[in-house]
């Protein structure tokens, strides 16, 4: 049977919904917070990454009233700037492993002040816009990563020394490997990519 649009969406969120709950469970906490390269690399970016697919199952005119009467495009980027680069600092760190209360934070604010609005504002954004947005978060990546590996003490309390350089070249592959990804997008493919609007002008999806 064919699934309509609205039993997709229906699927999709429930299916996002299991994988939070999943995420927040203590074990799933316990095992990717005990390593730095876990925590910042992989549980932090599925929550965006749900936030990302929630705002998606949205409709088209209720992102658009949203951005409407909230300021347009640019806020909601400087919100999801900000909020990414405070996570990566190593007392926000500490707080989310030390702190209920900045766990809980944790787990609210990279799917609702970071992945959410980034689909909200990413079809409203200039090619000029995206670039900007890729650039700033592989220059953070980048730049934080390095720092963690040049480090010559522990910069977040609750990792050790090796923990904290492994992660930081993590990072940095990473940054590396998403700026030859990004550039890619902007050469093949007819130039239509993640960085660059459609025929329509409306622009390709985030995730």
């Amino acid at each position: 049977m064919k699934l309509t649009s609205s039993h997709y969406a229906a699927r999709m969120g429930f299916g996002l919904g299991v994988l939070y709950l999943l995420l927040a469970t203590p074990v799933a906490r316990d095992w990717m917070e005990a390593s730095m390269s876990r925590h910042m690399l992989v549980q932090m970016p599925l929550l965006v990454v749900i936030g990302i697919l929630a705002s998606r199952l949205l409709p088209t005119h209720w992102q658009n009233s949203v951005l409407a009467h909230l300021g347009g495009a640019i806020p909601f980027v400087v919100v999801a700037l900000f909020a990414s680069t405070y996570w990566m600092l190593p007392r926000a760190l500490d707080a989310a492993l030390n702190d209920p209360v900045a766990e809980v934070a944790k787990f609210i604010s990279l799917p609702l002040l970071v992945g959410f609005p980034l689909v909200l504002a990413w079809r409203r954004l200039t090619l000029i816009g995206r670039g900007f947005v890729w650039t700033n978060f592989i220059s953070m990546l980048a730049v934080l990563g390095w720092l963690y590996i040049v480090a010559p003490v522990r910069v977040c309390n609750s990792y050790l020394v090796n923990d904290q350089e492994s992660a930081g070249w993590y990072m940095v592959i990473g940054a590396v490997l998403l700026f030859l990804w990004w550039l890619g997008t902007l050469f093949v493919g007819g130039g239509v990519g993640p960085d660059k609007p459609d025929r329509n002008g409306t622009g390709t999806s985030l995730a």
